[in-house]
């Protein structure tokens, strides 16, 4: 499998970081994804904007980037100089404080964006692997060493097709294309594929099973410490 990185990556993303998953008798089994670590930044995507769901409906959050004339995606800087992490923090509280897990993630959370990791791979990986940890999904992210085009029928490069203004068919693909409680959905309807942020909190530890179809034994393992 072949991701970009993101920034709180959809759930479709998280999904297919957990394709190759796998729980069985002789334990647990993690998937190997390639993370596109020399590609350059392209604008109005997932690679510094999520989605989540606010009291006024779907909103992008979105950080913004130093522009210097660094093209790689590895190399971009953060532009703290913009009170964008406070704006973010209060949007996410304002969305999220009812929602039944967010009290036990908020904190550890904003820990890592309190750290204003310097440039936008290492804020995102910082996120991901959070997300990881919580959410329980199992995978070794292996940055690529060179930048590879796409090639056309290639069903595992997925790079350009987790994109904001593209839907995808990921969830449906695999099974997992199916509602799950969230805080405003009774003024709105069910918003499908918004940060994995947005499954995590109103889920918390059950978030597993809408990523990955996992049978009763592997749930045990993966409480297991």
């Amino acid at each position: 499998m072949l991701l970009s990185t993101a920034y709180f990556p959809p759930v479709s993303w998280f999904a297919a970081l957990a394709k190759e998953f796998t729980l069985s008798k002789d334990g647990v089994f993690p998937s190997r994804v390639r993370l596109e670590a020399c590609e350059s930044y392209l604008k109005q995507t997932y690679r510094n904007r999520c989605r989540i769901y606010s009291s006024s409906g779907v909103e992008d959050l979105v950080f913004p980037i130093v522009h210097d004339g660094s093209k790689g995606i590895s190399e971009i800087r953060v532009d703290y100089s913009v009170q964008w992490l406070l704006r973010t923090k209060r949007a996410i509280d304002s969305a999220y404080h009812t929602s039944a897990f967010f009290d036990y993630y908020r904190d550890e959370l904003y820990a890592i964006l309190d750290r204003r990791p310097e440039r936008l791979w290492d804020l995102n990986l910082s996120i991901i692997r959070f997300f990881m940890e919580k959410t329980g999904v199992r995978a070794e992210i292996i940055p690529t060493e060179s930048w590879v085009p796409p090639t056309d029928g290639d069903a595992d490069d997925l790079r350009y097709v987790i994109h904001p203004k593209r839907p995808n068919s990921i969830l449906a693909d695999l099974g997992l294309d199916r509602e799950y409680f969230q805080v405003f959905s009774p003024k709105y309807g069910f918003k499908g594929d918004l940060s994995v942020m947005d499954l995590l909190f109103n889920e918390g530890p059950s978030s597993i099973t809408y990523l990955k179809r996992i049978p009763k034994d592997g749930q045990r393992k993966l409480s297991m410490p």
